[in-house]
């Protein structure tokens, strides 16, 4: 699984003019899923998002987890992140799940984010989402757990 992270002092997901999820300071996650993929790799991706130290401390540095700052978390499906760009000017999708073993995962991942950390958000598995956000920093990190590598 892949989890794009990004620090953000904001962040909102809408779905056909309505929001279906918002945060303020916390992380928007972009999860991709490979083929390889499981409920193990999607345990392995969360523990990694909810420590992943992003957030500074009092003298500035990047010390600090989500569960640290209890901040919000905003889940978001993105299957071109399993994308296959290397050659060509055109993204090859055969390296990203199958659509069915995806949304099983990334919905299992929201409800292990949920039981794992109090304030979770999420985007809607395959619909045509607009995400808005204010990236502190700007911080970003690309994190990979399970499937190949």
């Amino acid at each position: 699984m892949i989890a794009l992270l990004q620090r953000v002092s904001s962040a909102s997901v809408r779905v056909g003019g309505a929001c279906i999820g918002a945060i303020d300071a916390g992380l928007l996650v972009l999860v991709g899923v490979q083929p390889a993929d499981d409920e193990q790799a999607a345990q392995r991706l969360l523990e990694r998002v909810l420590a992943y130290r992003v957030f500074p401390d009092d003298l500035g540095r990047m010390n600090l987890s989500l569960t640290d700052t209890a901040g919000g978390l905003l889940l978001v499906p993105q299957f071109t992140l399993a994308a296959d760009t290397r050659k060509g000017n055109r993204p090859g999708f055969s390296t990203a799940a199958p659509p069915e073993q995806a949304e099983r995962l990334f919905l299992r991942f929201c409800e292990l984010a949920r039981a794992a950390h109090g304030r979770v958000e999420t985007g809607r598995f395959g619909a045509d989402m607009q995400v808005a956000l204010v990236n502190e920093g700007p911080v970003t990190f690309w994190l990979q757990a399970g499937g190949p590598g």
